[in-house]
């Protein structure tokens, strides 16, 4: 049975850093791509960074239970919402994925995998 390591810690502790060198040290792992309404940025592809959405394509999740979790920010150019979704793209049966997120999220996941599925990875510096 695989295993979701999920990368945390608060604001400009080495988070990325951290997520990319496990990548580059276990390139077997898989990752899970977000969903968000924001807009798309120069440079970012649909499926890579991010799956870019509506906030009615969300609900429709949301409504079918395959939400796992969900953020919201209040930004200049309107909400932007941010989730994770119960799409197919993790099957803890058969491969470890690594995720990057906040603890508010980690909690989430954890409670719809289970606590024996996702392993937390705090990073902290004083």
């Amino acid at each position: 049975m695989g295993k979701i390591y999920y990368v945390m810690g608060k604001s400009a502790t080495g988070k990325d850093t951290v997520y990319k060198k496990i990548l580059e040290a276990r390139p077997d792992m898989k990752t899970v791509v977000l969903y968000t309404t924001r807009p798309m940025r120069e440079g970012e592809q649909e499926g890579v960074e991010y799956y870019f959405s509506t906030a009615s394509c969300l609900e429709e999740y949301r409504s079918a239970g395959k939400m796992i979790e969900s953020r919201t920010y209040q930004t200049v150019q309107g909400p932007w919402t941010y989730a994770t979704i119960d799409d197919g793209q993790i099957d803890v049966q058969t491969a470890d994925y690594l995720v990057i997120g906040t603890l508010e999220s980690y909690g989430h996941l954890r409670a719809y995998f289970g606590s024996e599925s996702v392993v937390p990875v705090y990073v902290y510096v004083e």
